[in-house]
């Protein structure tokens, strides 16, 4: 639960690690524990440092409209994800990733990197750490349920990347024809002259295709969503379920 009482130190200490590995581990390691193994400490980070230090990096990349992300294998120091780099690997985020898609990726990306570097390390090959750039630092700070509810004051674009980031959690949600509902798949589409005059979040037509909500800037399509206590559906049987909203054209 914690590193940092002296017993557990201590006992950490006893086992004397050639070095300790660290994922997606929540808390910052303390300096007595960063000193113990003769290797140092190492945290495998998805995100390209210094983009995206701290909890949510995945997430984060997503809701900013990243083109690219990846896994820094990192030596650890006493600050939050700013030790030097050993290893770097990228890949590109596409249109359909969303936050369970891309964890995964990286969660193989990860993989690589940890076991190229464990084999450099056995081998004496491994390159020296780059210190991280002071240019271009930013914070992924731990994700919060209430950004999950879509506010349509804001663009088409953005509403859209909420929707992916925050699947599978905590999934966006909002307000369709006064039910309130889980959106899970959502697609962004330019304005047209019939959104003119409807409130941010009205709808502006319901059809097989999808339900459309206006924004502040385009059009939400939504075609897969849920509504409470039930399962994932697509827009199509949503209306089956609504009828009155299929004459909204």
């Amino acid at each position: 639960e914690s590193l940092k009482t002296r017993a557990a130190q201590a006992q950490l200490a006893a086992l004397a690690p050639d070095l300790l590995l660290v994922v997606a581990y929540g808390l910052i390691l303390p300096r007595g524990v960063l000193a113990i193994p003769r290797h140092g400490c190492w945290n495998v980070h998805a995100s390209l440092l210094p983009r995206w230090r701290g909890a949510a990096p995945i997430q984060r990349a997503l809701l900013a409209g990243d083109t690219q992300t990846g896994v820094c294998l990192m030596q650890m120091e006493a600050g939050l994800d700013t030790g030097p780099v050993l290893l770097t690997r990228r890949t590109p985020i596409i249109a359909e990733d969303t936050g369970g898609s891309l964890h995964d990726r990286l969660a193989a990306l990860g993989g690589e990197v940890l076991g190229i570097g464990l084999a450099r390390l056995l081998a004496g090959t491994l390159p020296a750490a780059q210190t991280q750039a002071t240019a271009g630092v930013s914070y992924a700070h731990k994700l919060d349920k209430a950004e999950a509810v879509l506010d349509f004051s804001k663009p088409a674009i953005e509403l859209q990347r909420q929707v992916r980031a925050f699947d599978p959690w905590p999934v966006a949600a909002a307000e369709i024809a006064g039910e309130r509902v889980r959106v899970w798949r959502a697609q962004a589409l330019p304005a047209s002259t019939a959104t003119a005059g409807t409130a941010p979040g009205g709808m502006l037509g319901a059809t097989r295709a999808g339900i459309d909500l206006a924004t502040a800037a385009g059009v939400l399509r939504v075609t897969e969503l849920q509504r409470a206590g039930a399962r994932r559906i697509s827009a199509a049987d949503y209306l089956n379920a609504r009828p009155e909203l299929r004459a909204r054209r």
